[in-house]
């Protein structure tokens, strides 16, 4: 019989824990103590999407693509989120969107086909997990993943995809910047928000990947359509955590803010 080996992927826990720009700050108390009571019992109050942790589809959808209600956690296969895994290393820009042709690239160095990674536990090694704090660097400008990188996950039928970024998209993919209700379009660095650094950095092709009304403004509705249509279809908007929809959406959960371990 093969040896097995469980990696855990978590980031310690504690009241301090880095956590997402509008999430509270994790209380930890105790309830009772051994010196009153005889016993130690704990008290944990949290937002559940602190430090690493597990998405399910009703996280972000109403309805997965096959038109039933969107699942949660509880109703996802009791091995959804464990099972044989690879660990592919992404070579990524800072603050990169990224692409097919980097996953591509991280299989071939990998030594494994794109094919083979069906049924897979598929972890991504971006070197953000060494970041991970309360900072601009570790959310804000963090890379991520999009619309086509979630395409890919389930063109090739992973069965849960693992990050060491803050979240299954891209920082501009969510309300960080201009999507969902928050439209947090937080400041950076520099004191402006950051859609406008994005877009003088990297141009406002680049930048329109993220935002709806860009996106159209730019490259038309048909063209919109052929890209985020099928989110939208289903009453979702395009831009808004695309990977996180077309993963879950299909069925594929994901782990976020997980820490990379090395393998001896």
């Amino acid at each position: 019989m093969g040896k097995k080996v469980f990696i855990d992927l978590t980031h310690p826990f504690s009241a301090e824990i880095p956590r997402w720009p509008y999430f509270v700050k994790p209380v930890i108390d105790s309830m009772h103590t051994m010196a009153k009571g005889g016993v130690l019992t704990q008290r944990i109050d949290c937002v559940q999407h602190t430090g690493t942790h597990a998405d399910a589809p009703r996280h972000v959808m109403e309805r997965e693509f096959d038109g039933k209600r969107a699942r949660y956690t509880h109703e996802m296969p009791v091995d959804a989120y464990t099972g044989d895994a690879v660990c592919l290393e992404i070579k990524i820009h800072r603050w990169g969107l990224i692409l097919p042709e980097h996953l591509e690239d991280a299989c071939r160095r990998a030594n494994i086909e794109p094919e083979a990674l069906k049924g897979m536990v598929l972890c991504l090694n971006t070197g953000m997990h060494r970041k991970f704090d309360d900072s601009k660097e570790y959310y804000h400008y963090s890379c991520g993943t999009g619309v086509e990188a979630g395409k890919w996950f389930v063109k090739h039928q992973v069965k849960c995809v693992a990050m060491d970024m803050q979240a299954l998209d891209h920082p501009l993919h969510t309300a960080m910047g201009k999507n969902g209700p928050p439209q947090m379009n937080l400041s950076g660095a520099s004191g402006r928000p950051i859609t406008e650094e994005y877009a003088e950095q990297f141009g406002e092709a680049a930048y329109a990947e993220f935002e709806k009304a860009a996106y159209i403004k730019l490259h038309g509705q048909a063209a919109y359509d052929a890209k985020f249509g099928d989110l939208e279809k289903i009453g979702c908007e395009g831009t808004w955590e695309p990977c996180h929809k077309q993963m879950l959406g299909h069925g594929i959960v994901g782990a976020l803010s997980a820490s990379v371990h090395e393998m001896p």
